[in-house]
């Protein structure tokens, strides 16, 4: 393919993921209430809030609206993300070596495992761990009320499920540069203590603040991190040689 045409592919390829997110929103738009009901399930839990119907409060007559249009645009990102990684294959493969396109289609095989694994590892774990903790009689006295804002709750629960899934996906990464030696298992070995204690910062940065979601996160980033580089051992990858 000539320069030209490359630059039509990348064209055609842009307009078809443009394309995929404005539908994907639509039906988010459209479905609202089930995500939205999705999302603010994990307050249920809330002790202090069991005993109302009413569990998230707005503040402005603009935020439900508001909240509706952002939940919609982001949900149509991200369930579009299929569309996205096939046009960024259709448009890559074709230039990429027999080896590499079975290293990334066996990376994509894994990647949809850890997306699968991190959302019901985030929400069904993580996320009602840290708000019981949070919202524990040891922080909030039994005869203090709670008032939670219904866009800053929402958004809290599908930023941390998308900082999660996209956290998990880092390992695929790793595999991959060891994979085309880039990076080598000696080298990551060696600054190992460096990237555990990153890995725990990051993960304090991305969670909510406390210490039981920070761990619940990390634990498992620096288990695949070790992971990682046993597969890289088994497999001979990351030698550190380039390969001919």
């Amino acid at each position: 393919m000539s320069f030209l045409e490359h630059l039509r592919e990348l064209r055609k390829r842009i307009i078809v993921s443009m394309i995929a997110i404005l539908c994907a929103a639509i039906v988010s738009y459209i479905f609202f209430d089930y995500i939205v009901t999705f999302l603010f399930k994990p307050f249920r839990e809330i002790d202090a809030l069991s005993i109302r119907d009413e569990i998230l409060f707005i503040n402005t007559i603009f935020e439900g609206f508001l909240v509706r249009l952002k939940v919609a645009i982001l949900s149509g990102i991200v369930l579009s993300l299929p569309v996205h990684m096939f046009n960024i294959i259709k448009f890559v493969l074709p230039g990429l070596t027999e080896r590499e396109k079975r290293v990334i289609l066996i990376s994509l095989i894994v990647s949809f495992c850890l997306i699968v694994f991190s959302f019901y590892y985030g929400y069904f774990n993580v996320i009602p761990i840290s708000i019981k903790f949070l919202s524990s009689s040891g922080f909030i006295p039994t005869d203090v009320g709670l008032l939670l804002n219904y866009g800053k709750s929402i958004f809290v629960i599908f930023q941390f499920l998308l900082i999660t899934v996209i956290l998990f996906q880092l390992p695929i990464i790793l595999e991959i540069l060891m994979i085309m030696n880039v990076l080598s298992r000696k080298a990551l070995l060696k600054a190992s203590r460096f990237i555990v204690i990153g890995i725990f910062v990051l993960s304090a940065i991305v969670t909510p603040p406390d210490f039981v979601s920070q761990i619940s996160l990390a634990l498992p980033l620096v288990g695949l991190f070790f992971l990682t580089i046993l597969i890289a051992r088994i497999f001979n990858f990351g030698k550190g040689q380039p390969q001919g």
